[in-house]
């Protein structure tokens, strides 16, 4: 594995971040579960427990403890509702006009195969897994730099996607996974209500496969000359 101990640091030195990238695992049985990871005590969103390993915590998940019937079909806990596939959950809460609108968008949201039996979760310099993804919490500008860092090797553009819904289950967990290739989100209204996610950052995730380069690319276009210090 990786240092994971020494990226994050050099990371959190870099973006002044405040909090710890977090890596996250899918596993599709116990025994995939490192010895010495409790499971987690309370029944929460995923977006809270991205929050809780950025401050510190380590822990697994099964489906039991997500709260958030959204977020853990997104995240191959679980099948989808029947008011989320028929669009009406996301039409009560008043987010597009009609429930077609509604349902098309839920199409659209990126979802894994419900092939998951839990999801490992930790601040990136205490992980002692090989996560999928990683996780940041950050005020633009260090997203700024991750997107910088993100082009350094190669160039090129970066095409965020999200719908202002399940931004951290589905946006920068979720399609990471299946894509192989970092995402941008804003946030959305759950994940802020419930996450701890402050109203001056965004969010991002990354495959854990780009963790050395992307570090890397991070020391140096934030040491770049033409930098904003």
């Amino acid at each position: 594995m990786a240092d994971y101990a020494q990226i994050s640091a050099t990371l959190k030195e870099t973006l002044h971040l405040t909090g710890s990238p977090v890596a996250i695992k899918f596993v599709s049985s116990p025994g995939e579960i490192p010895a010495g990871i409790p499971e987690i005590e309370e029944t929460v969103r995923h977006c809270r427990m991205v929050s809780l390993a950025r401050e510190g915590k380590m822990f697994f998940a099964p489906d039991a403890k997500h709260q958030c019937g959204g977020g853990a079909w997104a995240l191959g806990l679980r099948e989808i509702s029947p008011s989320m596939s028929s669009g009406e959950h996301y039409f009560k809460l008043g987010k597009y006009s009609s429930i077609p609108a509604s349902k098309r968008t839920v199409f659209d949201v990126p979802s894994l195969p419900q092939e998951t039996y839990a999801i490992i979760y930790a601040p990136l310099e205490k992980a002692v897994f090989a996560p999928d993804v990683v996780v940041f919490f950050a005020k633009p500008f260090a997203m700024l730099k991750l997107a910088q860092a993100s082009l350094y090797r190669l160039g090129g553009r970066l095409y965020p996607e999200f719908a202002g819904i399940q931004s951290i289950c589905s946006d920068v967990t979720a399609y990471v996974v299946l894509n192989g290739e970092p995402n941008f989100s804003l946030g959305c209204d759950g994940s802020r209500k419930f996450s701890g996610i402050a109203d001056e950052e965004m969010v991002a995730g990354f495959p854990a496969e780009m963790l050395e380069e992307l570090t890397a690319g991070v020391v140096r276009v934030t040491a770049a000359a033409g930098s904003k210090k």
